[in-house]
């Protein structure tokens, strides 16, 4: 519990101080609209591709990917993980999925089509969230750093720490690239920060203090994690989803500019 405490302490700091600096900017948000969303998905990483949901959950026994039906919430297929293996983040690269797992050190590449595994790769930290910029994965291990890291190999190729003002943001969870930028949930928080990937600097907060309240969960362990973005165009216009662990909803919002 004190552990616990300690995080929200950091996490509510960093965003109370960013809401007095005018230079980084402070969003709520407005519902759109909302989908239908299992409680007993334990959500670690979440993508829309080609209209589909993907998402990824974890839990021991329980770790999962599935193809999803966003209007309905349908599972259209899914994988089960071998019961060693607690699920966390995932992203689409062209024809494949890579998904983490959290404390095995072992990501499993497969086939976006048939879900078959394709390969897998060793990395020596704990596997949190994942998404692809286009050349590289981008890796969250739980710390304030993030790996950017070669699709073909798993190699390590840099590492920037996320830093505002020079405070280290920890537990960096989910994340997704969007217009440049990666969006990270921060683990225990109602916060989502945007990070410039290549300085580690913090571009924004996003504060979804409340979107709780609208959905209902599966338990306790029911936090913030989860965020899709679906392009609607070349100009960088799209469609912004969230999620929680446990959550009986997905949201779809558009940000609110509080300063």
């Amino acid at each position: 519990m004190n552990v616990f405490r300690s995080m929200l302490v950091t996490a509510n700091f960093l965003l109370m101080t960013c809401t007095a600096q005018a230079d980084v900017p402070v969003y709520g948000y407005e519902v759109v609209k909302s989908y239908p969303h299992s409680t007993n998905a334990f959500t670690q990483g979440l993508q829309i591709h080609e209209g589909y949901l993907y998402e990824g959950t974890g839990r021991l026994g329980r770790s999962s990917l599935s193809q999803i039906s966003l209007e309905d919430g349908a599972v259209l297929k899914t994988k089960r993980l071998p019961s060693r293996y607690f699920g966390e983040g995932i992203t689409i690269v062209e024809d494949k999925i890579y998904q983490l797992t959290w404390q095995t050190n072992i990501a499993f590449v497969y086939d976006l089509e048939t879900f078959d595994t394709i390969t897998s790769h060793y990395y020596p930290t704990e596997g949190w969230g994942l998404t692809w910029d286009g050349t590289h994965l981008i890796l969250s291990d739980g710390t304030d750093e993030l790996q950017f890291i070669d699709p073909e190999t798993f190699a390590v190729l840099n590492k920037i720490p996320v830093r505002w003002e020079g405070i280290p943001v920890r537990n960096l969870n989910e994340l997704e690239y969007i217009n440049g930028e990666v969006w990270a949930n921060v683990w225990l928080t109602n916060e989502i920060v945007r990070i410039d990937p290549q300085s580690g600097a913090v571009t924004g907060i996003i504060d979804l203090t409340g979107l709780v309240e609208q959905t209902t969960t599966g338990g306790p362990e029911a936090v913030l994690n989860g965020i899709a973005w679906e392009a609607t165009d070349d100009a960088g216009n799209g469609r912004l989803f969230v999620t929680g662990k446990l959550w009986g909803n997905i949201f779809e919002i558009i940000l609110v500019q509080k300063q």
